[in-house]
């Protein structure tokens, strides 16, 4: 009996070593699913503590923001995110909604990955001390935030699943990934997604694709990412090739992209394009989905036929990428890239192995930026 005990404690030490991840709790998809969102937060609702809704600024003057069910003391803040958010922002929006009501009952975000991004950090720093900048890496979140939702109308970068709130802070950037920081309800609603830009809709859509090649050749790859990454995959090819005209099918295979990619890197890791993308958001303050098209256009040596594929794409849909964003930087501009991207340590070992340090030194590194 002892020794069967022993067995099973083992057995069930090994069992631990596996990822226990935290998915989102609520997911309500379809086309119009946005009209239920008064009956979703009803439920939420703590006494006279108001639902705040994070907007995309894009929205502000435009209709939708005419159907958001807002009772008592709710409040529309319309999110500035011309730049990818900041620990200063974060924490100033958190700051400010502490003194006026003391609490809320939850943080709504509704617009592209930066403004769920931004709802996410803002219902952390609800009821955690101190800077959201002291949050920034893996697991360092030490209490659930209050209620939040996110209602994506930009499909691709998988924000609306991920564990991580991605925020550029003092020295570095770097999400606040943790289990608490995943959305306790989304809203996928293909409807929403018509209002963005044709650029818009492709950097990001650009997102997931690359995300999703990325996680299906690297090493951390598994059934469960690779199940959700090859669909993804799938459901991206079917909308950006074949020179077909945009139709709301395209929107709702584009939605379902994002949420299947993002649940692909969720039990994986991105690579190459995302971790020297990084280092450009931080110091251009270029955009997610631009910044990831512009290193994907250089990086054949590590995803020959992804990128053949990506450029094709590009074509297809006459996107017309940047060029020479890295020209005229000087010594110091080039190292703190650098720093931003080599910090980036899982991305790179999903990339390149354990002995990615020995391959993407600081010069080849160097030389990778030069070319953008």
């Amino acid at each position: 009996m002892c020794a069967f005990i022993s067995h099973f404690r083992g057995l069930n030490y090994q069992i631990m070593k596996f990822r226990n991840f935290k998915m989102v709790s609520y997911v309500v998809y379809g086309r119009g699913s946005f009209n239920q969102l008064d009956e979703i937060l009803a439920l939420q609702r703590k006494g006279d503590a108001p639902m705040i809704f994070l907007v995309d600024h894009f929205f502000e003057g435009k209709a939708l923001p005419n159907r958001i069910p807002l009772r008592g003391m709710d409040k529309i803040i319309y999110a500035d995110v011309t730049h990818e958010p900041k620990t200063k922002q974060v924490d100033a929006l958190a700051l400010a909604l502490k003194e006026e009501f003391g609490t809320v009952s939850g943080i709504i975000g509704i617009g592209g990955g930066s403004t769920m991004d931004l709802a996410k950090a803002v219902s952390l720093m609800m009821t955690n001390p101190g800077s959201s900048a002291d949050y920034q890496g893996w697991d360092l979140v030490q209490q659930a935030g209050v209620y939040k939702v996110g209602i994506p109308t930009l499909s691709g970068t998988g924000a609306e699943v991920s564990r991580t709130t991605v925020l550029t802070g003092p020295v570095r950037k770097l999400g606040m990934n943790s289990d608490f920081t995943t959305f306790d309800q989304i809203v996928l609603d293909p409807e929403l997604i018509k209002y963005a830009p044709t650029n818009q809709r492709f950097y990001t859509g650009m997102d997931c694709y690359i995300h999703c090649i990325e996680s299906l050749q690297g090493t951390y790859l598994n059934e469960f990412s690779k199940s959700y990454g090859d669909k993804a995959l799938q459901l991206c090819r079917d909308v950006f090739l074949g020179n077909k005209q945009w139709t709301e099918e395209h929107d709702e295979k584009l939605m379902m992209a994002s949420y299947a990619g993002g649940m692909s890197i969720a039990y994986s890791q991105v690579g190459v394009a995302h971790a020297v993308s990084y280092g450009l958001s931080y110091l251009l303050g270029t955009k997610h989905g631009i910044g990831n098209c512009i290193v994907m256009n250089h990086i054949e040596e590590y995803y020959p036929e992804g990128v053949a594929e990506f450029k094709r794409m590009v074509a297809e849909n006459n996107i017309d990428i940047p060029q020479g964003i890295c020209s005229g930087l000087s010594e110091e501009e080039f190292e703190k890239m650098i720093n931003v991207s080599i910090g980036m340590k899982p991305l790179w070992e999903n990339a390149l192995g354990k002995d990615w340090e020995q391959i993407m030194t600081r010069e080849k590194l160097r030389a990778l930026y030069e070319k953008l």
